[in-house]
């Protein structure tokens, strides 16, 4: 007498070979494995992707796989930990979704966002109060370009007029971004020690500093080229950092100042107005003779020290000669 086989309920007992056979084939056709994953082991994925990401396109593609993926890539979690390249947004896709995102991000917490947000609504939207707001959120937070780009506005009183300017804040801003390894800001110190400019003179003090910036700049790019230099291209080497003759590979911009670049390069500023001549700051200036002028050639104008002596290593140490008198 055949007795009849009895399928077991396959969360009470072992499932028949029929069952085990089903199931087989809608895990391995019809499931999606993420969908067992938790929720916290998603945002720490989604964290790692957008706190290394290169590019906007990076975190973009992993939130748009699917709704879930969507939902959970806009966690404030997520945001806070977003790179500056997350960022990178080009000036001519600006768009009122950008803003909300970047908003958003900076809402979270994030510094590279505010920071970001902050250069672009000084410069380019000329809402100075929210930018220097957000700027100074960042600063807060010790995030080193915020502290030097408000020194730099304290330098320069941008936004405002001659008589705004506020040198002992400049400093202050300065030194804590040199205390944080900011290489220009560090440069920037040594210079306003070395002439008296906000600060007691201090010669020697000056010097060291400046020392110090060329040192950090050869370090950071001798590490970033370290492969082509133990091959033997060693051609980066014989040109030095700006104060002391030698020319180093120009580092890669922040995304904030690539999009003041962009923006005002395709956009007509006001003629009475100058953008810094430096290629990887794009800051314009606020008011009519803002910048400093190079003191030999009296054409190229910058709004720092730092950005003068990074343009002088890519190629203005080459081209700076005096006017010539008739």
């Amino acid at each position: 007498m055949k007795t009849r086989r009895r399928n077991y309920n396959p969360v009470a007992g072992a499932p028949t070979t029929s069952h085990r056979k089903r199931v087989k084939l809608t895990t391995s056709i019809g499931h999606n494995f993420f969908n067992m994953l938790p929720d916290d082991i998603v945002l720490s994925i989604f964290i790692k992707v957008g706190s290394t990401a290169d590019c906007p396109s990076d975190f973009v593609a992993g939130v748009s796989t699917c709704r879930r993926f969507k939902t959970l890539g806009v966690n404030s979690l997520v945001l806070s930990k977003a790179s500056a390249e997350t960022f990178a947004v080009k000036a001519g896709n600006w768009s009122e979704f950008a803003h909300r995102f970047l908003q958003r991000c900076s809402d979270a917490g994030n510094v590279e966002a505010s920071y970001t947000l902050g250069m672009i609504q000084f410069y380019c939207f000329q809402n100075r109060r929210i930018g220097a707001a957000l700027m100074a959120k960042a600063a807060i937070k010790s995030h080193a370009p915020a502290l030097y780009s408000l020194a730099i506005i304290q330098f320069n009183g941008s936004g405002g007029s001659k008589n705004i300017k506020d040198l002992i804040g400049g400093v202050t801003l300065c030194a804590r971004a040199a205390f944080l390894g900011h290489i220009d800001a560090i440069r920037e110190l040594g210079h306003c020690l070395k002439d008296g400019y906000g600060i007691g003179k201090n010669t020697v003090e000056g010097q060291r500093f400046l020392i110090e910036a060329n040192a950090r700049e050869l370090s950071t790019i001798c590490s970033k080229h370290s492969s082509a230099l133990l091959s033997g291209d060693r051609k980066n080497l014989h040109l030095l950092v700006s104060d002391f003759g030698f020319c180093l590979p120009c580092s890669r911009s922040h995304p904030a100042n690539r999009f003041l670049v962009d923006w005002f390069g395709d956009r007509r500023l006001d003629p009475a107005l100058r953008v810094c001549c430096y290629g990887g700051c794009g800051r314009p200036e606020t008011r009519v003779n803002e910048f400093r002028r190079c003191s030999v050639c009296s054409v190229m104008n910058y709004c720092s020290r730092g950005c003068q002596a990074r343009d002088w290593t890519m190629g203005h140490n080459k081209n700076c000669r005096p006017p010539v008198r008739l």
